[in-house]
């Protein structure tokens, strides 16, 4: 099933995502793309030479059409573009390589994008390694629709080693536990 993922980065990040889309395009090229500003010509130009490589390996595979839609930059309205859609359901993914140590003159926008995603239950991966767990979990090339109820629990089991946090996510009627410890 095809799915709308939102691609944005912040500058110090664009790199690291790059990296990310030219690993990740076999997969990424199936789907619709929605990028802000630079970083959606930036995934346009990795995944373009991708495919010519590809292409020029072996001319013969059929390779699908890219669908890249390009909003504003972030901080010229592409973050508030990008939470239109995401509030009209329009979105199914949100990778986002946000740069947690620089602040950003449009912090505000962010904030808001990243609620809108929480609030209508988008998936949001915010680094490499989310971005992985999320385009490689058996769900997210899933045909059907899935509802996802997360019910959050903190406790403190061992202070000595950390605090753990209770995930449990409830996908029709399969339940599945899963343990994180934050240190």
């Amino acid at each position: 099933m095809t799915k709308v993922l939102a691609l944005v980065a912040h500058d110090n990040m664009k790199r690291d995502l790059a990296e990310w889309v030219d690993w990740n395009s076999r997969n990424l090229s199936r789907h619709h793309l929605v990028c802000t500003g630079t970083t959606g010509k930036m995934v346009e130009k990795t995944l373009r030479d991708h495919r010519e490589e590809d292409e020029s390996a072996d001319g013969i595979r059929e390779l699908p059409d890219l669908k890249i839609t390009l909003l504003k930059s972030g901080p010229l309205g592409g973050d508030q573009q990008l939470g239109s859609l995401i509030a009209d359901g329009k979105i199914n993914a949100l990778i986002f390589f946000w740069d947690p140590m620089s602040a950003q003159p449009h912090d505000v926008d962010v904030k808001a994008l990243l609620r809108l995603a929480t609030l209508y239950n988008v998936p949001t991966a915010i680094n490499r390694s989310s971005a992985d767990f999320l385009i490689s979990s058996p769900l997210f090339e899933d045909k059907t629709e899935h509802s996802v109820h997360i019910a959050l629990t903190f406790g403190a089991i061992d202070p000595k080693r950390g605090y753990y946090c209770y995930l449990f996510c409830v996908f029709h009627e399969i339940d599945t536990f899963l343990l994180i410890q934050f240190l």
